[in-house]
């Protein structure tokens, strides 16, 4: 029987479903590299600073280290290994290896996933802090050089491939929709148990 500080949450991940007892302080980050053995999200700064850990919630780009395991409980979490179909990568990962959008590597994950959060609030009409004309009726604005710096200036490359990102996204952004692979849960399938 767990305790009141802990309990058995069931996350579904990249269209799978993972049953763990988890604590209720344990992050999302750790819950998913410590306990699930997905490390494409990496930890890099454990402040929400660096975007090293990002992944997609629901669709949207969130930083798994300042996300509690237990309250993503019922969410559709996409890591990066969740974005290729088979062997086909995502148009993303794919525009990032074509024009060498990574140097070390340790940030690729977490700016392939805010890439991929970036493309789809643009396409939604969001704006962002140099987004000159904020009218509605304006719709989006062009997915420029500046747009895409600011939009992804969340996620830091200490190796400095910054002009092989932006490329990359705007590459990517030039395929059309991008929305991660749909959640491939089988109805007959129980959910994996993870290892306590």
């Amino acid at each position: 029987m767990p305790s009141s500080t802990s309990s058995v949450i069931t996350l579904k991940i990249n269209g799978e479903k993972y049953t763990l007892p988890v604590d209720h302080r344990t992050t999302l980050l750790d819950a998913l590299r410590e306990r699930l053995d997905l490390t494409g999200p990496k930890k890099g700064c454990d402040q929400g600073q660096c975007g090293a850990c990002t992944v997609l919630l629901d669709g949207r780009r969130a930083v798994a280290c300042l996300q509690l395991a237990v309250a993503t409980e019922g969410r559709e979490i996409t890591t990066v290994e969740g974005l290729a179909d088979g062997e086909r990568l995502h148009p993303v990962q794919q525009a990032f290896l074509d024009l060498d959008g990574f140097q070390c590597g340790y940030c690729t994950p977490g700016q392939i996933c805010s890439a991929i959060g970036v493309i789809e609030e643009h396409a939604a009409g969001w704006p962002s802090a140099v987004t000159e004309d904020l009218r509605p009726e304006a719709g989006p604005p062009p997915l420029s050089a500046d747009e895409i710096r600011e939009r992804m200036s969340g996620n830091l490359c200490r190796c400095g491939a910054y002009v092989s990102i932006v490329e990359a996204v705007a590459r990517a952004a030039e395929a059309g929709t991008l929305t991660a692979p749909a959640a491939r849960i089988s109805p007959v399938a129980g959910p994996k148990e993870a290892v306590a």
